[in-house]
């Protein structure tokens, strides 16, 4: 069995309001989620912390959050406890890298594979591809290079929000730089169960996902949330 993975483009999240963010919590399927907040991606910065807790302490969940800067103790065992764990954006290549030296990359994968809901925006969706595009490496996007590979082919989040994402993602796909994937608006989502896409979904009106080959982009029609 494997669980959810919900892939946010970007937008309104850690948002009391967010409606992103309580589909992540129903797909859990239980009365009351135990939710971990993964904020590797921005060097484990408290403020994003406590927009997390802000976030989430109103909704029927029980939050918390796993730092991976300093001392961590156990992370795999935090994760493994977990019915949902939600990853923030920065730099992705950096938060693969402190993933893998602390065997949290192993851990969500097993997570992911007993049903647990893996989800995050920005680097936070990019990491469950194969590959994606990224800033990690400077202000001029380019490919990854290798991502955690649960999901197949590539993603680009922020593909309206920044103004250089979209030409860069489809350039990297056409020329076969990236293999084929999906690109998601901020507000918008891609809900995979398992590897299978189920739907894509939206929080506002003219917030759309896509899927991008090297012929072009096919606009998916979001279920508005």
């Amino acid at each position: 069995m494997s669980g959810h993975i919900l892939a946010i483009g970007g937008g309104g999240v850690l948002d009391p309001e967010s409606k992103l963010e309580e589909l992540l919590l129903e797909l859990a399927g239980v009365a009351r989620p135990r939710v971990c907040f993964l904020p590797t991606a921005a060097a484990d910065d408290e403020e994003r912390i406590e927009s997390f807790y802000d976030a989430f302490r109103g909704r029927t969940c029980e939050p918390s959050h796993l730092k991976l800067f300093g001392m961590p103790e156990e992370p795999a065992a935090h994760l493994a406890a977990q019915d949902v764990i939600y990853v923030n954006g920065g730099n992705t290549a950096n938060l693969l890298a402190i993933w893998r030296v602390h065997g949290v990359d192993l851990a969500l994968r097993e997570a992911w594979k007993r049903g647990a809901v893996l989800g995050g925006w920005s680097a936070g969706a990019n990491c469950w591809f194969e590959d994606s595009v990224t800033d990690s490496f400077g202000p001029s996007l380019r490919e990854l290079g290798g991502g955690l590979g649960l999901l197949p082919g590539s993603f680009c989040p922020h593909y309206d929000g920044e103004v250089e994402r979209r030409p860069t993602y489809t350039r990297l796909v056409r020329d076969g730089i990236l293999a084929p994937g999906y690109a998601a608006d901020d507000d918008a989502a891609f809900h995979f169960e398992g590897t299978e896409l189920r739907e894509v979904v939206a929080q506002r009106e003219d917030a759309r996902g896509y899927r991008v080959t090297a012929e072009g982009e096919e606009p998916i029609e979001p279920r508005q949330l």
